[in-house]
C-alpha cells in the first residue's frame, strides 16, 4: 500500500504543482477571466485520465487469460519507461518548467479561449495518463484482488492535492528539491518491482520462456500471506519466488538507474551556473531591482531535483 500510495503522492503532486502554476500566473497578470476555460482543460484532462484506467481495468477482463497476461505485462514495461522517463525529466527541467508554462499560456492568451483549454488540457494530460498507466500496472503488480493498493494510490493523490492548496495558499514551506530527489529514488525501486512483475506476466503469457526457472524460494521464510510478506510485497512488489529473469531484469534496471539518478548532475549545474551568469549580468543593469536567485522557490517556480544542496524551499 505504501508504494501505490508513493505514486499517487509523487504524480498527484507533479500535476498540482502545473496547475499550481497555471493559476497563479493568471490571478497574478490580473487575467482571472482566463480561469475558467483554464480549469475546464484541467478538468477534461482529469476526465480522460479516469477513463484511460477504467479502459485498461474493464477491458481486459474480456481477454483471455494468456492475453490478459501479455498485455498487462507489457503495458507495465511501458509504464516503467515513462515513469522512469519522467523522473530523470523533472531532475533535468524542473527549473524551467514556470518558464516555459508562463510561454504557453502567454500565447494561448493571445490566442483565445480554445488555445486556453488545450494548454491546460496537455500540461495536465500528459502526467494524468502516465498515472493511470503505472498505477494500473503497479495495482496488478502488488495485489490483484485486493483495494489496499488502491486505496493507497487515492490517498496519495488526496495528499497532493490538500498540499498543491497549501503550496498555492502559501500555508506551507517544504524542500521541494529533496522531495522530488527521495520520492524519484523510491519511485525508481518501485518502478524495478513493476517490471519485475511485468516480465513474469509475459512469462506467463508464453511470450518469454524461464517461468519454472526459480532464482530462489525463500516463501516458507516470508510467506506471501503473513503481516510482512504482504508489507514487503505492498513497499517492493516483493515475491518470495521470483524466476531467474525477473532476477536479472530487476537488476540490470535498479542498479544502474538508480546509480544514474542519484549521481551529481554536473552538466545540469553547469547550465544553471551560466543561466544564473546571465541572469544576473542582465538584471545587473536594471537599477535597484532585486534579483532571484536559485535559492528561490515558490509554488509556481519548484527547483531542480539534482541540486538537494542548493535548493531553497517552496
Amino acid at each position: 500500500m505504501f508504494g501505490n500510495y508513493l505514486i499517487g503522492l509523487r504524480e498527484g503532486l507533479e500535476a498540482s504543482l502545473v496547475v499550481c502554476i497555471l493559476i497563479a500566473y493568471l490571478v497574478k497578470t490580473g487575467r482571472r477571466d482566463a480561469l475558467r476555460p483554464v480549469w475546464s482543460g484541467i478538468g477534461i484532462a482529469c476526465a480522460i485520465s479516469l477513463a484511460f484506467g477504467a479502459a485498461l481495468e474493464f477491458g481486459s477482463q474480456e481477454l483471455t487469460f494468456e492475453a490478459q497476461e501479455m498485455l498487462g505485462g507489457t503495458l507495465s514495461i511501458i509504464a516503467v519507461a515513462l515513469v522512469t522517463w519522467m523522473v530523470f525529466w523533472m531532475r533535468r527541467t524542473a527549473r524551467h518548467l514556470k518558464k516555459e508554462l508562463h510561454g504557453k499560456l502567454d500565447a494561448a492568451l493571445a490566442m483565445g479561449t480554445g488555445a486556453l483549454v488545450a494548454t491546460a488540457f496537455l500540461a495536465v494530460g500528459r502526467e494524468g495518463l502516465e498515472t493511470a498507466l503505472f498505477v494500473w500496472a503497479s495495482v496488478r503488480a502488488s495485489g490483484e484482488g485486493s483495494s489496499s493498493p488502491l486505496i493507497g494510490v487515492l490517498l496519495g493523490i488526496a495528499t497532493a492535492i490538500v498540499l498543491g492548496w497549501l503550496f498555492y495558499r502559501g500555508a506551507l514551506r517544504i524542500n521541494l528539491a529533496r522531495f522530488f530527489t527521495w520520492t524519484g529514488g523510491l519511485l525508481v525501486i518501485v518502478a524495478a518491482g513493476v517490471l519485475a512483475y511485468g516480465v513474469h506476466d509475459l512469462q506467463e503469457a508464453r511470450f518469454l520462456g524461464g517461468l519454472h526457472t526459480k532464482a530462489i524460494d525463500v516463501t516458507s521464510a516470508v510467506p506471501p500471506d503473513s503481516w510482512y510478506g504482504t508489507l514487503l510485497k505492498g513497499i517492493f512488489n516483493f515475491q518470495a519466488d521470483p524466476t531467474l529473469l525477473q532476477v536479472i531484469v530487476w537488476t540490470l534496471y535498479l542498479v544502474p538507474t538508480l546509480a544514474l539518478f542519484l549521481a551529481p548532475n554536473s552538466f545540469t549545474r553547469t547550465a544553471e551556473r551560466q543561466t544564473r551568469k546571465a541572469t544576473n549580468d542582465q538584471g545587473a543593469s536594471v537599477a535597484g531591482r532585486p534579483q532571484e536567485s536559485d535559492a528561490d522557490a515558490e509554488c509556481d517556480d519548484p527547483p531542480p531535483t539534482g541540486s538537494p544542496a542548493k535548493a531553497g524551499e517552496a
